[in-house]
């Protein structure tokens, strides 16, 4: 038997799934471990190999391949622990990243400061240089300066180096030219260009986004090195890809040159499940609700397949790169509540994490928490959290309640009502920002809940929406781990257009498509010897608009005459979709060209991975809508296909609880999931 693996690291929980060469799947965990991800994600392959009766260098030989989501890059972003980075710019350049193209994250509120720049000013350090929006050298790199520039980054003891000169995205032998002295006079250096990172017009997002892959490539090339090392050490010989933010995954080597393409790379994986999802039959609208420990993730699929975006904000800083539509939301089981501006009862976005975890983990946690929440109104098992792996602390979790309904001068049960009305209010409004922002009514799509923490709150979020239907996979709580293992390599290549009018001449856009893709496959086939697909879009707008929007263009017909017009017709329509409307009047602009190159790797079909066996069905005491009462118990696993249940009740398995309140009802799917169906609104 061989298997492929897939690892997700979250705030709280490592997720490891192995499937097996005839689609069976196996899930462990081990708790994360902030300090260096790659310990508890070696904790979670152990725990794996236990569970299949197997030592641990057993497992990883017969291993083909292990696909890995990281939140590496995310955290040096969000805890402002990435390199001490130095930027080499053009003269006269040196402050495009600090004054952000004059906006801030509040634009109205005039007290906020604006945010402090990744690079202190100091070394951001002018470069003598200068070419035209052609690519025509206005000024010769001057090679004192850039000596001079270097020397000073050496003495200020930098270990990653970003270059962003003015117009390198369409003529980059300045950068390499750099980039060269740069490495020569500081080998340990990491070094970044923008050319090779964002080679597109808007030097505010290229420079940004260069100057955070050199902030964040250093910290995620050691992390990965060190993984590699330890899964080496431990008997793995095989292929380590890691997930990128627009959901392809990408070897090892090409994570680390594009440290910054990981920014989403764990949530990733969980959009990646929900396109296979709606592949085998759930729905082809779907909302993604991946509730883990720390965080929530919201995403929309639209006729089977997931939204790209670009200019993404991670931890404040402008990412352009091309990413999943995800939404994130500090709301997950470790949130804590605690008491606002106000007096109020607020939940989140600070959380109790891995460590020391909610309270009722019994390691030192003394807050409140959405989990102790849940565990104190009865929705939890104490004694079979994880499977009986980790026993809950239900007397912890009372404390911690007692404490703040005190300060609220409420009583517990009422207070941890209210953490939990809180936290699925929050993560409805985050359901709202992913689909109506984007001209969508949710309440026509399946709210797909996973993670660890998602089946508890399923109903009351889908019915805080005016959703009817939800779902919850047996498998959810790896779902994202899973969901790794069910897509493909992917490269993706983009160039800004040049044009004194709206498009380029056919030829010239041919030709333009005809050399990315040929840069794309030769890149790919360096990593894979199979079938390649190129898929074409471009990013246009109305010649006054000041946005673009990507136009698919994969059906288009590239040799036959009068390719512009076809083009303006795909804008036209596609604007049309996303706003309603149509100017078949105005002048149509391309503004960057995009190839995504993509090599299918082999993957199961199996829909229903098995989980873990656990104890028999029950009864439980909780208190549901302010009332005590006493719920059956159904064990997940063990739910034939077809069979019904009606609300109030729960199901649990090792890894996942879901509640069904008073109303609804359920059905178990053949293929792997429980359906809900909830009452229509009143």
């Amino acid at each position: 038997m061989t298997w492929r693996i897939g690892i997700d690291v979250g705030g709280t929980f490592t997720d490891v799934v192995a499937i097996a060469a005839d689609g069976a799947a196996t899930l462990a965990k081990a708790a994360s471990t902030p300090a260096d991800q790659s310990e508890g994600v070696i904790a979670g392959l152990g725990n794996l190999a236990a569970t299949l009766g197997l030592s641990l260098a057993e497992l990883l030989t017969r291993t083909t391949r292990i696909v890995h989501g990281t939140t590496v890059a995310t955290n040096a972003l969000l805890e402002r622990k990435g390199a001490r980075v130095g930027l080499l710019t053009t003269e006269g350049h040196r402050d495009v990243i600090e004054m952000r193209e004059g906006l801030k994250p509040d634009r109205y509120d005039l007290r906020q400061p604006p945010p402090a720049p990744l690079v202190p000013r100091r070394l951001r350090l002018p470069v003598r240089e200068r070419l035209r929006p052609d690519g025509q050298v206005e000024t010769p790199l001057d090679t004192a300066s850039l000596d001079n520039a270097i020397a000073a980054l050496r003495a200020e003891g930098v270990e990653s180096v970003a270059i962003g000169f003015l117009h390198a995205w369409v003529a980059p032998q300045h950068e390499a030219q750099a980039a060269a002295a740069v490495r020569a006079a500081m080998p340990e250096a990491y070094v970044t260009t923008s050319a090779e990172v964002l080679p597109q017009i808007k030097e505010f997002e290229r420079f940004s986004t260069t100057v955070v892959n050199a902030y964040v490539g250093p910290v995620v090339s050691r992390y990965l090195a060190r993984l590699a090392g330890r899964l080496a050490d431990a008997g793995y010989a095989g292929p380590l890809f890691v997930i990128l933010s627009h959901g392809g995954i990408a070897p090892v080597e090409e994570a680390r040159r594009l440290a910054v393409g990981t920014a989403l790379s764990g949530p990733a994986g969980g959009v990646a499940a929900a396109v296979a999802l709606a592949a085998q039959g759930m729905g082809q609208e779907l909302v993604t609700f991946d509730m883990g420990g720390t965080s929530t993730d919201i995403a929309l699929i639209t006729e089977g397949e997931a939204a790209l975006g670009r200019g993404r904000s991670v931890g404040g800083e402008r990412i352009a790169l091309e990413s999943l539509d995800i939404v994130t939301l500090g709301a997950g089981g470790g949130s804590i509540g605690h008491i606002g501006p106000g007096g109020t009862l607020q939940v989140g976005p600070r959380s109790a994490g891995a460590v020391p975890g909610p309270a009722a983990y019994g390691a030192g946690g003394t807050e409140p928490t959405v989990t102790d929440a849940n565990l104190v109104l009865g929705y939890l098992d104490a004694g079979n959290f994880l499977g009986g792996a980790r026993k809950l602390d239900r007397a912890a979790a009372d404390r911690a309640v007692d404490g703040l309904a005190s300060s609220l001068g409420i009583d517990r049960l009422a207070c941890a009502a209210g953490i939990l009305a809180l936290v699925n209010a929050r993560m409805a409004d985050g359901v709202r920002l992913a689909t109506v922002r984007r001209g969508v009514d949710p309440r026509g799509a399946t709210l797909l809940a996973f993670g660890g923490a998602a089946g508890l709150h399923a109903s009351a979020v889908a019915r805080e929406l005016g959703l009817r239907r939800a779902a919850v996979p047996l498998f959810a709580a790896g779902l994202s781990a899973w969901g790794m293992l069910h897509t493909d390599l992917r490269y993706e290549l983009a160039r800004s257009v040049v044009s004194p009018t709206g498009l380029p001449a056919d030829a010239a856009i041919r030709d333009l498509f005809a050399a990315l893709e040929a840069e794309g496959r030769t890149r790919m086939a360096q990593w894979h010897s199979g079938p390649l697909i190129a898929r074409r879009s471009a990013d246009m707008r109305y010649g006054e608009q000041v946005f673009e929007i990507a136009v698919p263009l994969e059906t288009m017909d590239w040799e036959s005459a009068g390719l512009g017009e076809r083009l303006r017709a795909a804008f036209h329509a596609r604007h049309r979709a996303l706003f309603t409307y149509h100017l078949p009047e105005e002048e149509v602009v391309m503004v960057n060209a995009r190839v995504a190159v993509v090599g299918a790797l082999d993957r199961s079909t199996a829909a229903a991975p098995a989980a873990p066996t656990a104890a028999a069905a029950g009864e439980r005491q909780i208190v549901l809508a302010g009332i005590a009462q006493a719920v059956p118990v159904h064990r997940f696993e063990a739910l034939a296909p077809e069979a019904h249940l009606s609300g109030p009740a729960i199901v649990e398995s090792t890894t996942t609880t879901v509640l069904l309140q008073s109303g609804d009802t359920a059905r178990m799917d053949p293929r792997g999931w429980l359906e809900l169906t909830l009452p229509a609104p009143i």
